[in-house]
């Protein structure tokens, strides 16, 4: 690696290489394999398991509105619109921890006091 990296950029390279890496050596190690989905393989084991065929506990809340299936369109956009919303709720969570540390940080250094000589509330009250 380059000297003049710094410590932020070399742990980014050595991150990506990492996620390379698990995402590759699966693919060349297991040639020919099949990468499926879980959705057969969970009623798979309940046969191989129970001697038995799986039976459902219950059916799909729009499956059974709309009468069939939902179109493979209509699944695509609601796993997408699902990763949407759990990806915006993740990225407000680190914005508001980021903030948050960031303006505490501010407060204190306004106030003349590093931040880690500023009291604590509960501390102020004794």
């Amino acid at each position: 690696m380059n000297k003049g990296m710094d410590k932020d950029a070399r742990t980014a390279a050595v991150l990506i290489a990492v996620t390379l890496l698990i995402a590759l050596v699966p693919l060349l190690a297991l040639k020919g394999a099949q990468f499926e989905g879980s959705d057969g393989a969970g009623s798979e084991m309940v046969e191989e398991v129970t001697g038995g065929e799986h039976e459902p506990w219950f059916e799909p809340v729009l499956e059974t509105l709309i009468g069939g299936e939902l179109p493979s369109e209509m699944e695509t956009l609601l796993f997408c619109v699902q990763t949407g919303i759990g990806v915006g709720v993740i990225a407000y969570c680190f914005g508001y921890l980021v903030a948050r540390k960031r303006y505490s940080a501010e407060g204190a250094t306004e106030a003349g006091a590093q931040p880690h000589e500023r009291q604590r509330p509960e501390e102020s009250l004794a």
